[in-house]
């Protein structure tokens, strides 16, 4: 009997990330040296502080249920930290910890959404945002940005794609793919047209916070615009920062009735993450954060690597990045110029056949014809590829 599935898998696609990942793998068991420029995980340990803190939980018998939203001890942490880090006050009732990041925001689509409302989603955007919102039976709707304009959305481009059937909006700075940070003056262009839409949720994931070396000030669109703080839920966690992205810890901070339905909705899925997880998380917030700062100048390192390689391609078109651990160049006159070769999904596949070098295509992240390059990785490695990349199209 042929299964039949609901329809909101059937409209999911094949994620790229996955299907290169697991091509390179492939390809590294038959004894090829593979490049691996498609990780979206830091390369680096846990920060040995956090998995003391994760050990010692285990003796201390952290291994039964917690509150749904969260440890009280890392609630506290997490308002803390939005305190110390973003000028924000949330009461114990506006915060909640998740599943990871993503689970805060499928939380939130799962209680805001109804079927046929859209949610507007920047290009280039990370992929969950426009599947997370297919499942929610909402339609993506997205705001065009070009290499041209530093991967920025603008206030004019944000006006002409919102509509009357709007009920959520995403913005991610830093951002992934692009690596692009959105500055207090463009949120703030951005924040006039959500103020004209009073009954519009904004999610602002911000992730990649603390992984900038831009020079400036972090802001997301409550700083920017405090009179959206009701209807915005700030999404944070710990695995990129911490590099602790198998420990699932996410958290945000919103309006409380926001926060009440997202904890219910997280009851009857997921309830709580781990709860040794949750112990580690918050040493990771409350302690030293010198950790952080050496991970950050070494991804501005690599991320200097990667810009002098590029640099010698005059094919390759290329926007530095301001933070995270990718860039998104454009390889769009190299797919135009090798035979066999017509998108960034078959350039993906050449890359790896014939550099070994693995990058994801952009038309996962609303990007064709470019690819995402991740940085995660060691110098030498970085170093090689490039060369392999310039010996090939330099």
């Amino acid at each position: 009997m042929a299964t039949k599935f609901a329809r909101r898998v059937g409209d999911l696609e094949a994620s790229s990330i996955f299907r290169i990942n697991a091509k390179a793998q492939a390809l590294k068991t038959e004894g090829r040296r593979i490049f691996r420029l498609d990780a979206g995980d830091p390369d680096f340990e846990t920060p040995g502080a956090v998995k003391a803190a994760g050990q010692r939980a285990i003796e201390q018998g952290y291994s039964h249920y917690t509150p749904i939203g969260g440890l009280p001890e890392l609630k506290d942490a997490v308002i803390g930290k939005f305190e110390r880090d973003n000028g924000l006050r949330y009461r114990e009732d506006e915060v909640m910890v998740t599943c990871g990041a993503k689970q805060a925001l499928f939380n939130l689509c799962m209680s805001v959404l109804h079927p046929g409302d859209e949610v507007v989603i920047p290009q280039p955007y990370w992929g969950s945002y426009p599947a997370i919102a297919k499942i929610c039976w909402a339609t993506p709707v997205y705001l065009e940005t070009s290499i041209e304009q530093g991967f920025m959305p603008s206030p004019e481009a944000l006006a002409e794609v919102m509509s009357e059937r709007t009920r959520l909006v995403i913005l991610n700075s830093p951002s992934n793919p692009s690596g692009q940070v959105i500055s207090k003056q463009a949120l703030e262009a951005l924040g006039k047209v959500l103020e004209r839409y009073p009954d519009v949720f904004i999610a602002t994931d911000d992730i990649y916070e603390h992984l900038r070396w831009d020079g400036n000030q972090y802001y997301n669109i409550v700083n920017a615009c405090p009179a959206l703080r009701d209807r915005t839920v700030v999404i944070n966690g710990v695995s990129k920062a911490y590099a602790m992205t198998g420990w699932r810890v996410g958290f945000c901070g919103g309006a409380a009735d926001v926060v009440y339905q997202m904890n219910k909705l997280q009851g009857q899925s997921t309830a709580h993450t781990a709860a040794v997880s949750q112990v580690a998380a918050a040493a990771a917030l409350n302690g030293d954060q010198q950790c952080v700062r050496d991970m950050v100048n070494a991804y501005q390192r690599r991320h200097q690597l990667v810009q002098t390689g590029l640099a010698t391609i005059d094919a390759i078109d290329y926007l530095p990045a301001q933070g995270t651990f990718y860039c998104l160049p454009d390889f769009s006159r190299i797919i135009d110029r090798l035979e066999g070769v017509d998108d960034d999904q078959q350039l993906a596949d050449w890359l790896l056949d014939h550099l070994g070098i693995a990058m994801i295509p952009g038309s996962a992240f609303g990007a064709p014809g470019h690819l995402r390059l991740s940085y995660a990785t060691s110098d030498e490695d970085i170093e090689e590829a490039l060369e392999r990349l310039n010996r090939a199209f330099g």
